[in-house]
C-alpha cells in the first residue's frame, strides 16, 4: 500500500472508530464501502482497510447481506466487560499507587473536584460534559503509563474502547455525573498518596456503581428492544 493510501487508511479508520466510540455510527449501522469511500472524501482500498482494523477490534463485524455493521451490545456484553473491568482497573489502580509520580496524580484529584463543584452547582446547560469525559479518558491513560506493565497496559487499551461504546449507550443524570467526580478524585487521591488499599477499594466502589446506573439507564439497541434484551431505559450518557 503506498504512503498516500496508508495515510487515507489511518483517517478513515480514525474517523470511523470515533463516530462508533461515539455513538455517532449506533450499533447495527451498515458500513457500506461505497458509501463510506464518498461520505469520506477517499478511495475504497482506504476504507477496505480501515473496515479490517475495526473488524479485528470486534467494532464492527459480518452480517450476511448487509455487509459489515457496527456491533451490536447487550446485556451480557455489559456484564462481561464490567467483571473484566473490576479485575483489570482494581490492579492497574494498585500498580498506579506503587510506581505513579504523586505530582501527576494530585492535580487529576483536583481536576475531578472541581468537575465535582460544577455538577453539583445548579444545573448548567452548557456545562461541556465531553471534555469530563476527555478528562477521564487522559487519567485512564495516566494509569496506564503509571502501571509500567505493556500486556496490563494493552489489555486495559482494548478494554476500554468497548467501555467507551458502552457508556454512550447509555444515558447521563447530573446526580450521577456529581458521584463520577467525586469518586474519580478519591481514586485520583488514593494513587497520589501511594494508597494501593484504597486505590482497590475506591475503584470497585466505582465500578459497582457505575454498572448499578448503567443497568438503570441504559438505552438499548434496536435490536435489543425487539427482541426483549437488555435493562429498560429510563432517563439522560454515563460517565465510565
Amino acid at each position: 500500500m503506498s504512503t498516500t493510501s496508508s495515510t487515507a487508511a489511518g483517517r478513515a479508520y480514525t474517523q470511523l472508530r470515533s463516530e462508533i466510540l461515539d455513538g455517532d455510527l449506533p450499533p447495527g449501522a451498515p458500513l457500506l464501502e461505497v458509501e463510506q469511500s464518498e461520505r469520506l472524501g477517499v478511495s475504497r482500498t482506504p476504507v477496505r482497510e480501515a473496515l479490517r482494523r475495526l473488524t479485528a477490534e470486534n467494532l464492527v463485524v459480518p452480517s450476511g447481506k448487509r455487509g459489515l455493521v457496527v456491533t451490536q451490545i447487550d446485556d451480557a456484553d455489559v456484564r462481561s466487560l464490567f467483571e473484566l473491568r473490576a479485575c483489570l482497573e482494581a490492579q492497574a489502580a494498585q500498580l498506579a499507587a506503587a510506581r505513579g509520580e504523586p505530582a501527576v496524580f494530585t492535580a487529576f484529584a483536583e481536576d475531578f473536584e472541581t468537575w465535582h463543584g460544577l455538577f453539583r452547582a445548579p444545573e448548567d446547560p452548557g456545562t461541556p460534559v465531553r471534555e469530563y469525559f476527555a478528562l477521564i479518558r487522559r487519567f485512564d491513560e495516566a494509569i496506564n503509563e503509571a502501571t509500567d506493565n505493556a500486556f496490563l497496559r494493552d489489555a486495559m487499551e482494548t478494554m476500554r474502547t468497548h467501555a467507551a461504546r458502552v457508556r454512550h449507550t447509555a444515558r447521563h443524570s447530573r446526580g450521577r455525573l456529581e458521584a463520577s467526580a467525586s469518586e474519580h478524585a478519591l481514586i485520583a487521591r488514593a494513587i497520589a498518596g501511594r494508597d494501593a488499599a484504597l486505590a482497590l477499594h475506591a475503584t470497585h466502589v466505582h465500578l459497582h456503581n457505575s454498572f448499578a446506573h448503567f443497568r438503570q439507564s441504559w438505552r438499548p439497541t434496536e435490536k435489543d428492544a425487539v427482541e426483549g434484551h437488555g435493562p429498560t431505559s429510563s432517563s439522560t450518557e454515563t460517565p465510565r
